[in-house]
């Protein structure tokens, strides 16, 4: 072939990569990726935002928003502006089974509906007819959940982390200054954890438990299976011991969630931590994170220490490009930690997906067979916005109560026979349920 060919196809290969990529990070209103993410409950706050009992001001997927509980107990999320004179409501006074605009003490309940305009004659006779922008809201996990989308909401997935009893959960979140996309592939990544999270846990016996499968075998073999939910993906080392293996079992949740295992996998089978990845902008997000176990008591205290010790206000990572992330260059060299942060995950996922920039330029990579699972994630997102397109339901909305049980989420860490069969394995898993929760710990606490 020519080279002026060649040259002109790799022009054309980019500049498609380019539109793909902008197409895939904008998540505003009427934006393809935002409409996609708006058919999908999202989480949008901490359930402990509101017991102060004051509304909450928030911004998601570029929408400003004002969050609040009323006299009666229910969650509303609202348009910031007053439909009247566009007074932020986020100063508004919670009352009388609404939030009351502080300018002219117009009140809107949950559902947007004014519900008085005290300075209008007979309390506002046409008050029924405004309308004001409302999302409907759900308690789960530790977490508050918006449907932003149109139509009929879907149901909120059942899956084992929102348990109503936080026995069995911590919940915590992280303002990242990125994407929310690069980010949440980060979590689908099943090779990185061998190297940027690589700690040396030397009194930490859950932790050392769960991070000697990362270092046994650094080039795990890699298989991803499409699931319900999203993907299901399978790595699979060999373990120290001959003749054994260690399989992980994670998932990618379409559209911006994953499902996998955190320090809670030293605790043994039946635990999983499930991250959200909720744009504020197309240049910040969310990273809710829940991290649960069905039979054993996750350290929520030695967890909310770490949290404490790694943010400032507005639960902001303290480490920043500004200060270059507090790297530890001696730690580095005596073998303490691969990259010189500390112990914490979520602080060496934080610092390398801003470090990629604002907004990934997926033009500039060079993908490998060990990014398999995030060249199908994508392809998988593609695939859901046609779906949206052309008024389909995307790829893990659910709307049949019978369907909404997910045991067969399953996340994984395990040391199998070499030559046990995987999926088989994995079938025996399900059918036992290995997320029923143990009534005791609940007891105990």
């Amino acid at each position: 072939m020519d080279q002026s060919i060649r040259d002109a196809a790799a022009d054309e290969r980019l500049a498609e990569i380019r539109k793909t990529n902008e197409l895939m990070t904008r998540t505003g209103p009427s934006t393809p990726m935002g409409d996609l993410l708006r058919r999908y409950w999202q989480p949008v706050a901490l359930q402990s935002d509101l017991d102060a009992g004051d509304p909450v001001p928030l911004r998601i997927m570029s929408e400003d928003l004002v969050l609040f509980r009323d006299d009666q107990g229910r969650v509303g999320l609202l348009g910031i502006k007053c439909a009247h004179r566009c007074a932020d409501l986020s100063y508004g006074r919670v009352e009388h089974g609404g939030l009351r605009c502080v300018y002219h003490g117009w009140l809107y309940d949950v559902n947007g509906r004014c519900l008085q305009q005290p300075g209008e004659p007979g309390g506002g006779v046409h008050k029924d007819q405004i309308r004001h922008k409302a999302y409907p809201c759900r308690e789960a996990g530790g977490l508050i959940w918006a449907y932003m989308g149109p139509g009929e909401p879907p149901l909120l997935p059942n899956y084992p982390a929102f348990t109503e009893s936080d026995a069995y959960r911590y919940s915590a979140r992280w303002l990242i200054e990125c994407n929310f996309l690069h980010a949440n592939e980060g979590s689908i990544d099943p090779v990185h954890t061998s190297y940027l999270h690589a700690y040396n846990y030397k009194t930490n016996e859950t932790q050392r438990r769960s991070m000697e499968v990362f270092q046994a075998d650094l080039a795990p073999r890699l298989r991803v299976a499409e699931s319900r939910y999203g993907l299901r993906i399978f790595a699979e080392r060999n373990a120290s011991t001959p003749g054994k293996k260690t399989l992980r079992v994670t998932n990618f949740l379409m559209p911006n969630g994953a499902a996998i295992n955190g320090p809670e996998a030293g605790l043994g089978r039946g635990g999983l931590s499930i991250h959200y990845h909720v744009p504020i902008d197309d240049t910040h997000h969310w990273r809710f994170e829940m991290r649960f176990h069905s039979k054993k008591a996750i350290d929520k205290v030695a967890l909310a220490q770490q949290h404490r010790d790694e943010k400032i206000a507005g639960d902001r990572p303290r480490r920043t490009a500004e200060n270059r992330y507090l790297q530890n260059r001696d730690e580095m060299k005596r073998g303490i930690s691969f990259i010189g942060m500390g112990p914490m995950f979520p602080v060496h996922d934080v610092f390398v997906t801003q470090s990629q920039g604002a907004i990934h330029d997926q033009s500039a990579e060079h993908l490998t067979t060990t990014d398999v699972a995030i060249v199908r994630a994508r392809r998988q997102l593609l695939g859901a916005l046609k779906d949206v397109t052309a008024g389909r339901d995307p790829v893990g909305v659910m709307r049949d109560e019978a369907q909404n049980e997910c045991s067969d989420l399953l996340v994984l860490t395990e040391t199998l026979d070499a030559a046990e069969d995987v999926d088989a394995f994995c079938e025996r898993m399900t059918a036992e349920k290995i997320y029923t929760l143990d009534p005791a710990l609940a007891a105990s606490k």
